[in-house]
């Protein structure tokens, strides 16, 4: 495969899986009767349910594959970039709103790109600091609207909703660059298996929140979390996100990992945010504020920019 076909597939791959996370972000305003801790706990075991039945035609031959050092990387990737994650990613969008988690979150192109860039790999980070500057500028414009234009979001939720989506963004840039690590060191499993085994090692480890999430968490405070028309809406909305956003769109970034560097497949990321400011805004009925549109243009100008300056040198490999 030539390379300037592997840049237009791993683009691609990039996009749609943007699209696909975007929607997690939706998630916690759609479930807000529920806990964080709950809907982690609910988009797990359907990831891992989802997971063992995709898995179920090849299980022998995958199965024969796995060593123990495989299951423990997929345990801590799973701990990482699912499980710790999404309870940032909840506790942030639930305190704050969907602007500020997305937007604090979109600044993984710029960790991804500082933490997993190696010399001779990609574009050298000297030549990406100016679009990677864009990146952090439109997260400096974000964070000075949610606190100048908080719309009855008082300043404690705003810190939770900040610790929250740091928690989430540092958590994620781990998971980006080791599994991209592992991926490329792994041949064995194509990017698909990769990603439902992740999905079985989640569920397994999601079980884990069980008692705490479902026994404990939640009913003092949202009663009609457990009416039963809430809880078939719980399950149907941790369906939809587990197949969407970790069977799809995990599969696809898997994908498009393996056929670019992590200069440029770290800036791809990018989408998920844009995706997920789409569709808050669709939920709130709303169009972006000034600062949020600045953003939304400067983070895309700094990740279309870094894409341009590595197309001549992926097309001269």
């Amino acid at each position: 495969m030539s390379a300037s076909r592997n840049l237009l597939l791993g683009l691609l791959f990039g996009l749609i899986a943007g699209a696909f996370w975007g929607g997690v972000f939706l998630a916690p305003k759609l479930l807000a009767a529920f806990t964080p801790l709950q809907m982690t706990a609910g988009r797990y075991i359907a990831y891992g349910l989802a997971s063992a039945v995709l898995l179920a035609p090849s299980w022998k031959t995958v199965m024969a594959k796995m060593t123990a050092k495989d299951w423990r990387d997929l345990a801590a990737l799973s701990l990482l970039g699912n499980l710790i994650y999404y309870v940032g990613l909840s506790v942030s969008v639930q305190s704050a709103g969907v602007a500020l988690a997305s937007l604090i979150i979109g600044l993984l192109p710029v960790t991804v790109t500082l933490v997993g860039a190696k010399p001779g790999e990609g574009v050298a980070l000297r030549h990406l600091a100016a679009p990677l500057a864009l990146v952090v500028a439109g997260g400096v414009c974000i964070n000075v609207s949610v606190f100048t234009d908080s719309h009855g979001v008082g300043i404690g939720k705003q810190v939770v909703g900040v610790l929250g989506a740091t928690l989430a963004l540092a958590m994620w840039t781990a998971y980006a660059v080791w599994n991209a690590r592992r991926l490329a060191a792994t041949p064995k499993f194509t990017s698909h298996e990769w990603s439902l085994l992740t999905g079985l090692a989640t569920g397994l480890l999601s079980l884990a929140l069980v008692v705490p999430a479902f026994a404990l968490g939640g009913e003092a405070l949202a009663p009609a979390a457990h009416t039963l028309e809430a809880w078939g809406w719980f399950w149907m909305v941790s369906f939809a996100v587990a197949i969407g956003a970790s069977v799809i769109g995990n599969g696809l970034w898997n994908a498009a990992s393996r056929l670019l560097p992590l200069s440029l497949s770290g800036q791809l990321i990018v989408f998920e945010t844009l995706f997920a400011l789409l569709y808050g805004f669709l939920h709130e009925g709303r169009w972006p504020r000034g600062l949020e549109t600045a953003a939304i243009v400067l983070m895309l100008a700094g990740v279309l920019w870094s894409v341009r300056l590595h197309r001549p040198r992926v097309e001269l490999a």
